[in-house]
């Protein structure tokens, strides 16, 4: 469910690894953007969005392991800021809010896939997502992402970049063939070894987590 965003400005490119934002001497390194929404809040919005889409897409994908729901929850959470006057009612730094937004709503994403089996709309889906995860599940998705992370490490190096470049980047099986100059047939094998490997170790866990991370793309 990929939602337009209100905002003019050309999307820049999620990446990998988070970036690091600045640590001035103020205690709100955007403290400039509060006079600008209070003049123009479109283009605080734009200002906002140029320089936190990126971050807030990496952070995100560290807790749903998908690129483009990555980018889906972040884009809901900057529609969500901007159609519903979010930025308004914010006391907070601009970007403490939106990361702490994108993580409620990345494990309240993961709390859907538990149960969208059941579910028969995609209105039950948006209810469920719009609630709040309570801090006993956040715990158990925090030791998940930390016991994913764990197994990825134990990957051999090769196995783990194509893995990485699979989930994290959202990369085909050929794309990432000719990127590491290594035949497709490779890839999967590779893939294959890295979801094994991962089935083994989270075999504990709970069957939605497993299926959310080891989901293929061809």
């Amino acid at each position: 469910m990929r939602l337009p965003l209100p905002i003019p400005s050309t999307s820049p490119q999620a990446t990998t690894g988070p970036a690091p934002v600045s640590s001035p001497v103020s205690p709100d390194p955007d403290w400039h953007l509060k006079a600008v929404f209070e003049t123009d809040p479109q283009q605080g919005c734009e200002l906002l969005f140029r320089k936190y889409y990126a971050p807030l897409c990496s952070h995100a994908i560290r807790l749903v392991y998908a690129k483009e729901t990555a980018e889906d929850i972040v884009s809901e959470v900057f529609c969500n800021f901007w159609t519903n006057k979010v930025y308004l009612t914010i006391n907070s730094a601009y970007p403490a809010y939106l990361f702490q937004a994108v993580r409620y709503r990345a494990y309240n994403y993961l709390r859907w896939e538990l149960t969208k089996s059941q579910q028969s709309t995609d209105e039950r889906m948006d209810d469920l997502i719009d609630s709040r995860s309570s801090p006993a599940e956040m715990m158990q998705y925090d030791e998940l992402r930390r016991k994913i992370e764990q197994a990825i490490e134990q990957l051999p190096p090769q196995c783990r970049r194509v893995f990485l470049l699979s989930r994290f980047e959202g990369r085909k099986y050929n794309e990432i063939a000719d990127e590491l100059s290594i035949a497709t047939k490779t890839v999967e094998a590779h893939m294959t070894k890295a979801l094994t490997l991962l089935r083994t170790v989270l075999k504990d866990e709970w069957v939605w987590g497993v299926a959310l991370l080891l989901g293929t793309q061809a």
